[in-house]
């Protein structure tokens, strides 16, 4: 078995999937705190990625940071159909967490709207 990092987004103000999030994924050194940029992608149709963030020999234990573009989501075409009264105000998402086993599956989804976001480890 191969681990690999994969996200699934979910625009619950809407019901449907984020299509078209850009996010990036990032490795962070442990000893420094120095970041490094892995992959950069953007959610298909269904909210996911073609293709994991992170899979097979590129997979190390460690702390990784995904990094959801979600304001400019938020405020693109679907801006126009939200309330005014609602503002979004985390601009981007970042969700930091540890890979342990290197061959595991980290599902790593986020669900967002304009008022807040909320994630949890996937299956």
């Amino acid at each position: 078995m191969s681990g690999k990092i994969t996200t699934h987004v979910l625009d619950i103000s809407t019901g449907r999937a984020a299509a078209g999030m850009e996010l990036e994924l990032w490795q962070l050194s442990e000893e420094t705190g120095e970041r490094r940029l892995l992959q950069a992608a953007s959610t298909n149709a269904d909210g996911r990625l073609d293709a994991p963030m992170l899979a097979g020999e590129g997979m190390q234990p460690g702390v990784y940071e995904l990094v959801f573009d979600a304001g400019s989501f938020l405020s693109r075409d679907n801006g126009a159909a939200r309330e005014a009264s609602i503002e979004f105000i985390f601009q981007q998402i970042p969700i930091r967490f540890r890979v342990k086993d290197a061959q595991a599956h980290y599902h790593i989804p986020l669900l967002v709207a304009p008022g807040g976001y909320s994630t949890y480890r996937g299956t």
